[in-house]
């Protein structure tokens, strides 16, 4: 059992850096793929990003490349992500999800991960 919390969500213009944080519980953490999804109102939830166990395999959403990094420290059972050059279509609810597979080509799909945070909410004004 794995139990995510996110923190680091909040209102900010547009422009602006935030960084998401996703601390989890559990000896196995590095063991786990991890997720980034957000879910805006009205709206499917997507993937945003991505990361392997290790941190070698990385993928983003195309409508965050090259503004939002993924990271993640094994040693303090953390990811992070990184959302820089915020833009007003970028609100929404931020949600990190854990995969007890190391990698998944599926890595986009909400049905590949098992666990999953409550969220935390990421609002850019113009």
């Amino acid at each position: 059992q794995v139990q995510l919390v996110e923190s680091g969500g909040g209102l900010v213009q547009a422009g602006g850096s935030l960084r998401l944080s996703c601390a989890a519980s559990g000896r196995t953490f590095s063991s786990y793929a991890m997720g980034w999804f957000r879910q805006a109102p009205g709206k499917e939830r997507e993937s945003v990003a991505a990361i392997s166990w290790g941190g070698r395999a990385i993928h983003y959403a195309d409508s965050v490349k090259g503004r939002f990094t993924i990271s993640r420290d094994n040693a303090k059972n953390t990811v992070y992500l990184q959302m820089n050059s915020l833009k007003p279509e970028d609100t929404a609810v931020y949600y990190c999800a854990a995969d007890p597979r190391y990698y998944s080509l599926t890595y986009y799909r909400e049905g590949t991960y098992d666990y999953w945070g409550q969220g935390t909410q990421v609002t850019v004004s113009s």
